[in-house]
């Protein structure tokens, strides 16, 4: 599983080109080392689970997360191309998209976008929460029981998917 947390939050003005160059190596490049590790051997065993975890900015851009939305966007990318080559080998890969879950990563966020606005990190968090049809944050469980499902058996005919865990927040309809 590809997880490596998400760039700082910043809008375009604020960002480097260094930030960029990290960005890429945080979330794309260590895909890609993970991927060329673990592909072949999953590829000679013919069978395998590839699950890389983004966010939900892959489906619909958050605000403030510039780094975030477009390099999320090239690893969504990048699994969408490995379902492709890799299932003739029995190997699913799969991009999960949380939405806004209760993690200290959520909280950081919060965080730097309340002070940039001067706000309370609660009621930023309180607005996130009413964005979606639920009316509130998820739940790292949550996020985890898709990524367990994905990883089985029963999941079988899931490759090349990006399935969001958002309570609702995500307001298109594909």
């Amino acid at each position: 599983m590809a997880n490596a947390g998400g760039p700082p939050a910043k809008n375009f003005a604020e960002t480097t080109i260094e930030d960029w160059r990290a960005a890429a190596d945080l979330n794309l490049m260590s895909t890609v080392y993970l991927a060329k590790e673990t592909l072949p051997l999953m590829q000679r065993q013919n069978w395998g689970r590839f699950i890389a975890i983004t966010s939900l900015a892959v489906k619909q851009p958050i605000d403030g997360l510039i780094l975030s939305n477009s390099i999320r966007s090239a690893v969504s990318g990048l699994i969408k191309t490995l379902a492709n080559e890799y299932g003739p080998h029995g190997i699913l890969v799969n991009n999960v998209c949380p939405g806004y879950i209760a993690t200290d990563r959520l909280g950081e966020v919060s965080r730097r976008m309340a002070a940039a606005a001067g706000a309370d990190p609660t009621a930023i968090q309180e607005r996130w929460s009413q964005g979606s049809a639920l009316k509130r944050l998820g739940r790292p469980e949550e996020l985890a029981d898709l990524v367990v499902f994905l990883a089985s058996e029963r999941a079988s005919y899931i490759t090349g998917s990006a399935l969001a865990v958002d309570g609702g927040l995500l307001k298109s309809v594909y």
